[in-house]
Order: structure tokens, then sequence, then C-alpha cells
């Protein structure tokens, strides 16, 4: 497993690593966003999907669990799972039919572990106590042995 850490300053720097990452990224990448609310995640999504000229088109996916994004034959999934019970309910919702179909960004991802792929690329976002605009991202490579 690999570990990074990126010291983010201030909103744009979230977003302009998320869009670097966007970059690397391809098709069945998933990424799952961890952190409390107002860490970041929001504004990590919209600097990645700035990377495909879509960062006019977020919404927060809160009520509607997943938004969905379609740029040069790339989907894009947004997820936020934060209002889900457990992953039964992702299942339900054919959840894991999207790992197959695009890249997956996913709020709050760890509330359904079980339901994740075996890799995936987790994201810590963690404020700063001491600067309000400061963003830690912990950032890890996960692969899950069965």
């Amino acid at each position: 497993m690999e570990h990074y850490k990126f010291i983010s300053k201030n909103e744009d720097d979230t977003k302009n690593f998320a869009k670097s990452l966007a970059s690397q990224l391809k098709h069945k990448d998933v990424v799952v966003l961890t952190g409390e609310l107002g860490s970041g995640k929001t504004k990590f999504v919209e600097g990645f999907l700035s990377y495909y000229g879509l960062e006019n088109e977020i919404s927060s996916p809160t009520f509607t669990i997943v938004n969905e994004y379609n740029k040069d034959n790339i989907n894009i999934y947004h997820f936020d799972v934060y209002r889900l019970e457990d992953s039964s309910e992702f299942y339900e919702i054919g959840g894991e039919e999207y790992f197959e179909n695009g890249i997956c960004l996913i709020e709050w991802g760890e509330l359904i572990e079980d339901a994740l792929p075996k890799d995936y690329i987790h994201i810590v976002f963690k404020k700063d106590d001491e600067n309000e605009d400061m963003r830690i991202l912990e950032i890890s490579s996960k692969e899950i042995l069965v």
C-alpha cells in the first residue's frame, strides 16, 4: 500500500491537486473521499471535473446519491453515500455496476467499504486546527486482500 500526504493551503490547491489526479486516472478507477463535513471533498470533485471541462456541471449528489457526467466517452460517477444506511442500499441502486463503467468518486465511501472493489484510492481530508483554509490530504492506494 502506498501512502502520500498533500498539504493544501486553500481551495485552489485542493482543486489543482484533484485536476492533476484526474489526468492520471482511467476507466474503472475508484476514489474514496473521507473526511468531516466542510473538509474539502466536494471542492476536490469540482477540481477533478475541471480536468474534463465539467466544473460548471457539478451539483451535490446528496439527495440523488449519484450524479453522472460524460466527456469524450469517459463516464464519471460522483457518489455521496452519506445518507445510506449501509452497503445493502448501495447494492439496491446497482452501485457496484458503476465500478465497471467509468471513474467513480465516492464521498463517505468508508460507509460502504464492504461494497467497494478490491483496489481503490483512498483520500482522507483533515482540517488544520490552526489555519482554517489549510487541509491535509492523506492519500493511499488500498488493496483489499480477499
